[in-house]
């Protein structure tokens, strides 16, 4: 039987996970500096945040429908099948996350009633209800057989099993030497392992993650879709996950592949973040202004070549007057040279 115990998050942590913890908490910090001065922009990276996560997430599960669609199901039109009511499910939860996070919290009564905003259209009996039955984690092999990949927590075990989980988490957040931050995918790596629904339990996997980073400090959730990003690197995702499940029952699985993927899936959601913001708010500059405000605005340092990637119709000499005059100006700071020279602002 699995115990739930975080407190190995207060020993040492694999110096990639610190560095990238670091390298997060400074975009972070940039990211909050740019909300208080570009707020429409935010405002328009939010509206397109949602429509990205309700895709993703429902995307990641087979779940389609058009992109028209899915503006239309959040913008409050009806849906007229199967896979739009669940997509629209989620979109409802997901909306309540984004709405009333600072009253919410992450316990018993929440998860299910996420579970049942999401799947009451679909499956009323099911919706809200943990597994009547023992569920199993199928891998579908090339030559079109199967085999059970994962044995879950069994159904008459789950309540208790999801109690632990809970419990584990209260004592872990109240304890200063564990990061928040790295708490969250144990959390959401557990509750994968118990998978308490006979349905929609990866999208619920997300909704919680979505709810911890807020309850973390981390809003970024609505701005860049973080289902997004799952979905667009989803083999590495299942693979982390497959990694850190292993031997999950006998208490001898390793969390850190699956802490590794979720801080990465973070970090791009912050790159996102650049991208987006760029998009946005230098269209209309011109073009060695547009090349200063890439520099000026990027939350890590850029290359050359990504400079080109972001600004296509900017040609290669006016990119490479304006490094070297803000180089000589000391706005920014050269890191390498040749080909691998980075570019990062002057915090001097």
């Amino acid at each position: 039987m699995h115990k739930y115990d975080y407190s190995f998050l207060k020993k040492e942590i694999p110096g990639n996970i610190v560095g990238l913890s670091g390298i997060i908490a400074d975009l972070k910090a940039k990211e909050e500096f740019r909300k208080l001065q570009y707020v429409s922009t935010f405002e328009e990276l939010q509206r397109r945040a949602v429509i990205e996560s309700v895709k993703g997430s429902n995307a990641i599960e087979g779940i389609v429908t058009t992109d028209e669609r899915i503006k239309d199901i959040i913008e409050g039109m009806e849906p007229v099948s199967h896979d739009e009511v669940e997509i629209a499910g989620y979109k409802d939860a997901l909306n309540l996350i984004h709405s009333e996070h600072d009253d919410l919290d992450l316990n018993e009564d929440m998860i299910l009633q996420l579970h049942e905003m999401m799947l009451s259209g679909v499956d009323a009996q099911e919706a809200g209800q943990y597994k009547k039955r023992d569920n199993y984690i199928m891998e579908y092999l090339s030559d079109g057989t199967r085999t059970i990949r994962f044995k879950p927590v069994k159904a008459k075990d789950t309540k208790k099993a999801i109690e632990q989980l809970l419990l584990a988490y209260y004592d872990a957040r109240q304890d200063s030497e564990i990061s928040p931050i790295l708490l969250i995918p144990c959390v959401i790596l557990d509750f994968l392992c118990i998978h308490p629904f006979r349905d929609g339990n990866g999208r619920i996997s997300r909704l919680i993650t979505v709810l911890l980073l807020y309850m973390s400090g981390y809003d970024i959730v609505r701005y860049i879709s973080f289902e997004g990003q799952m979905d667009k690197y989803k083999e590495a995702y299942y693979g982390a996950l497959k990694q850190s499940s292993e031997d999950w029952h006998d208490n001898n699985n390793d969390y850190v592949p699956f802490i590794i993927n979720f801080m990465q899936i973070l970090y791009r959601c912050f790159k996102d973040l650049d991208e987006h913001f760029m998009d946005i708010s230098i269209k209309k500059a011109k073009k060695s202004e547009r090349v200063e405000a890439v520099l000026m605005s990027a939350v890590v340092p850029v290359s050359k070549a990504e400079i080109l990637e972001k600004l296509p119709d900017v040609s290669v000499k006016t990119v490479e007057l304006v490094l070297s005059k803000m180089v000589k100006d000391t706005r920014i700071v050269k890191i390498g040279s040749y080909r691998d020279a980075r570019y990062k602002r002057n915090e001097e």
